[in-house]
């Protein structure tokens, strides 16, 4: 499974890693929501690897983007006959060993598109990590309210790290027992916030970054967790 992809910028980087790791296909990839962060280099994903299923948030007609990226990645499923599929909470799902579930997005509308981002939990064994994109407070409350999940092992912060997610009842209720931040080193927006890495604190001090560590790569089998960091 593929969460998200980057810039289109970062797509041969991207293609490199999964290359060098010797992966050739994927039974699911997920674009969390439409930001370029997140999907800009998802044409590049669809045109070089097979893909059993692709899965990304529903949106009404007005708000779908008319972005050149998205664009291409249209037409790039389009070429290769591939189905976009609505993602639906509730939803759960095997991937060899481990299981997943769908949990956001809960509403069917929102006025910010960071809210749409699909939220999935991963279990395997003993071992439970979660990714929410980029949603925000009030769409961590609405999956906190679901009740689909509790504590969670290794959580992908939400928003890389930005104030706006991370919300206090979030961490709450996931206790994680390591975060990994996806930021660019010296980015413009200030992530990670220091308040949010003050709020992750109070329940791990295993925070990781990637504009520290670089590449963060976590091995779980099933009972323990091996992190790895590139630097």
């Amino acid at each position: 499974m593929l969460i998200d992809c980057g810039e289109a910028s970062e797509a041969e980087t991207v293609r490199h890693y999964l290359n060098h790791s010797e992966i050739e296909a994927f039974d699911f990839v997920i674009a969390t929501h439409p930001h370029s962060d997140h999907m800009g280099g998802m044409a590049e994903i669809v045109e070089s690897y097979d893909i059993g299923e692709f899965i990304m948030p529903s949106f009404a007609d007005e708000d779908v983007p008319s972005t050149r990226y998205f664009e291409k990645f249209l037409d790039a499923a389009e070429e290769k006959e591939l189905k976009v599929d609505p993602a639906v909470t509730g939803r759960k799902g095997k991937l060899g060993d481990a299981e997943w579930e769908i949990i956001a997005p809960v509403s069917d509308e929102y006025s910010n598109t960071n809210n749409y981002s699909v939220g999935v939990v991963l279990y395997h064994g003993d071992n439970s990590f979660i990714f929410t994109g980029d949603a925000e407070a009030s769409a961590e409350e609405e999956m906190v309210n679901e009740g689909r999940f509790g504590h969670i092992d290794v959580y992908k912060a939400g928003h890389h790290g930005s104030k706006t997610s991370s919300s206090e009842l979030f961490l709450d209720t996931i206790s994680p027992d390591i975060a990994v931040i996806s930021c660019g080193e010296g980015n413009s927006y200030g992530h990670p916030n220091k308040e949010t890495l003050d709020r992750i604190g109070q329940y791990t001090d295993k925070i990781y970054r990637t504009d520290l560590c670089g590449s963060v790569v976590i091995i779980s089998d099933g009972k323990e967790l091996e992190v790895r960091c590139e630097r």
